[in-house]
């Protein structure tokens, strides 16, 4: 049968079913968590019906997700390990999607039923770490150095470890502000639960709400699209290795600049010459997190852009190539896309002017692989959306009434809502998944203690108890099925 205009077997037609299923599912659970907490303000204070707060707010999320620039989603799949997202469409890989996708699931669902606010981030973060280290125990001649991007996640791990800190702090004090500039005693009050709030207040509440639901769409959406893109190039390369609507100007420009960097790129590899699967396997140590350059990684840079100048010579679009062509060519672009990366932050690169010319080619690369579809983005919207309608109920009861020992005030909705907005917008400004049920959550417990409402004490623990094993259940998980589904993949023959 054909699909995207590329004849594939029944087989997998199933797999992309299965694997496209699981990671819209994946966002729907993630709506249950995180959106609802978008929404919890306007419903519990009746400034929004729940039918009306789920649309608004998923119509923002869409806009978010439409906007984002896709750094967030790359930098997910970044924490993968190499050889795995260099074999995408391979048995391992299949078994790498599955194995992440059911991981976090199972977490995320496990932890809305207890009605526990859990970040979507970290269960997808501990889920790679988990199938990235059983690959290293697995594979032979790997480390467990190798088997993740420790440099990626300790930046994750940075901002997913003081945002809470930030909710809190910032929230806290945002609230004192307003109280000592608003005098207003109504925003401080505990919510009526009978009627709506006057109208001022309803439209700073769905203004805050607006305000995290797109940043929430710009950033968390981006999680999902990452693993989409991933599941689509395996299974369908020919459509989606490259971006097939490059035109043939940039196509041009691609092959003229790999051909100009050579005489930068050989200088550091002088008489050194390299067969292809010596640049490959050269590479993917490098890139690997003990991975230090020399002479021979230069050298295998020259291999693969020499390669890919090759291939694009008289070229004029991507359609022209051959399905396993796409594939190979795709490979060499992260090849040398990436190297150039980690050359750049191991300041390998001292000349300017050589600096400038590799780090430009890096971009003209990245603008060919790291693409995400229009669709794609809009059924990772409308996942989180019907999640959110599903699934808002238990999260934001939790968020109004369990944090703190007085309801939520009008007041405090605002402040750890305006909080949440601003924070996840600028780590998204840096391509640094965030969780927005951390930022919020901690800024309503912020908002509570600045106000002197309590905190009870049971709902806090649970809640920092859910967010303390997320990383390590979710790893655990990761690994164990990931080891299973690798198994599987071996005693069957498929994709090996």
């Amino acid at each position: 049968m054909e699909l995207f205009g590329e004849s594939i077997t029944v087989s997998t037609v199933f797999f992309l079913v299965l694997a496209v299923g699981l990671a819209l599912f994946f966002e729907a659970i993630n709506g249950f968590h995180d959106t609802a907490n978008a929404v919890a303000t306007v419903i519990y204070t009746h400034s929004l019906k729940p039918s009306y707060a789920v649309v608004w707010s998923g119509v923002w999320n869409l806009i978010g997700v439409m906007l984002s620039a896709g750094t967030v989603a790359f930098g997910i799949v970044a924490l993968l390990p190499v050889e795995l997202v260099i074999n995408v469409g391979s048995g391992p890989s299949y078994a790498m999607v599955f194995s992440l996708l059911i991981s976090a699931i199972i977490w995320n669902f496990g932890t809305w039923f207890l009605g526990l606010p859990n970040s979507s981030t970290h269960a997808l973060v501990g889920a790679i770490m988990g199938v990235g280290l059983a690959h290293s125990v697995i594979s032979s001649g790997h480390s467990l150095s190798q088997g993740i991007n420790w440099e990626q996640v300790k930046q994750v791990f940075i901002s997913l470890l003081i945002s809470p800190i930030i909710g809190f702090c910032a929230a806290g004090l945002l609230l004192l502000l307003a109280k000592a500039l608003l005098k207003k005693p109504q925003l401080y009050q505990p919510a009526d639960q009978k009627k709506a709030p006057p109208p001022w207040i309803r439209g700073l509440l769905i203004l805050t709400c607006t305000s995290v639901s797109f940043a929430h769409g710009s950033n968390d959406g981006q999680k999902g699209m990452g693993l989409l893109v991933l599941i689509l190039v395996g299974i369908l390369p020919g459509i989606f290795s490259l971006n097939l609507n490059t035109d043939a100007a940039t196509i041009a420009q691609l092959a003229a600049t790999s051909s100009s960097v050579m005489p930068v790129i050989e200088h550091h590899a002088p008489r050194i010459s390299l067969s292809n699967q010596d640049a490959t396997n050269e590479l993917t140590n490098f890139l690997g997190e003990q991975g230090k350059a020399s002479d021979k990684t230069f050298a295998a840079l020259s291999n693969k852009s020499q390669e890919m100048a090759n291939s694009l010579s008289g070229k004029t679009s991507f359609k022209a190539f051959a399905s396993n062509d796409r594939r190979v060519l795709r490979s060499n672009m992260y090849f040398i896309s990436s190297a150039i990366g980690k050359l750049n932050k191991q300041n390998q690169l001292t000349d300017p002017q050589e600096k400038q010319a590799l780090v430009n080619y890096q971009k003209l690369l990245d603008g060919q692989t790291k693409f995400i579809p229009n669709f794609v983005k809009t059924a990772v919207a409308l996942a989180l959306g019907i999640g959110t309608m599903v699934g808002w109920k238990r999260v934001v009861v939790t968020v109004g009434e369990k944090i703190g020992k007085q309801h939520l005030s009008y007041g405090q909705g605002a402040a750890a809502e305006i909080v949440a907005a601003v924070t996840i917008g600028t780590l998204d400004r840096f391509g640094l998944p965030v969780s927005t049920t951390h930022v919020l959550s901690s800024g309503v417990a912020g908002t509570m203690a600045a106000n002197g409402s309590g905190l009870q004490a049971n709902t806090i623990r649970n809640i920092i108890l859910a967010w303390v094993l997320t990383l390590p259940a979710c790893t655990l998980l990761g690994a164990a099925i990931f080891s299973a589904a690798f198994y599987l993949v071996l005693h069957s023959g498929f994709g090996v």
